[in-house]
């Protein structure tokens, strides 16, 4: 038997002071009945820390298992020639994958989350992924994830504010500060 996608729905703020990005953005969610509210939201979060003009989820990737791994990541950012600027990976990727998202895009970011899980995934692949030029690894505070998992409603007006390097995120009257931990940074 198969099972439908759960549609969400957000309005999303965006105040970015450090790149001067001022933005309402409508967005459609699709939750895959295997993906989890935490993963969700941390896909909201990259969306809202990368918003830009092209910017989108990408098409088919609705949750694990639906196409093969490393054809699509979670969020995208293509030129007008088709070129994918930007690509961005949310949980614990294959090494592969990510190699082959590096070959394919100028820019691979990952948001790793899962607190112990992410630290072994990270010392598992930290030889073979410090080689790339184009990746950068940010690991999200179980802290984090959790109280924007909390968050998680049908119908969600979100709020992100990012100044001097601190990061806000928030639903209604609910306020989370987004812990971030830089584990490989781009050197391109």
């Amino acid at each position: 038997m198969a099972f439908n996608a759960t549609i969400y729905k957000a309005v999303l703020q965006i105040a970015n002071l450090d790149r001067n990005y001022y933005q309402e953005r409508a967005l459609t969610l699709a939750r895959h009945p295997s993906e989890t509210d935490e993963r969700l939201m941390v896909r909201v979060l990259a969306f809202a820390l990368h918003a830009s003009e092209g910017l989108s989820f990408a098409h088919g990737r609705i949750g694990a298992g639906l196409i093969k791994a490393g054809e699509e990541p979670d969020l995208w950012k293509k030129n007008l020639t088709g070129e994918v600027e930007l690509w961005i990976e949310v949980g614990l990727p294959d090494e592969r994958a990510i190699r082959k998202a590096c070959n394919r895009a100028q820019q691979v970011v990952v948001y790793a989350y899962g607190g112990h899980k992410a630290d072994r995934w990270w010392e598992q692949n930290r030889g073979v992924l410090g080689q790339a030029n184009n990746l950068t690894i940010v690991n999200l505070s179980n802290e984090t994830t959790r109280a924007i998992a909390a968050m998680a409603q049908r119908d969600l007006k979100l709020n992100c504010t990012i100044q001097d390097g601190h990061i806000w995120f928030g639903e209604g009257e609910e306020t989370v500060e987004v812990e971030l931990t830089v584990m490989l940074k781009c050197k391109t």
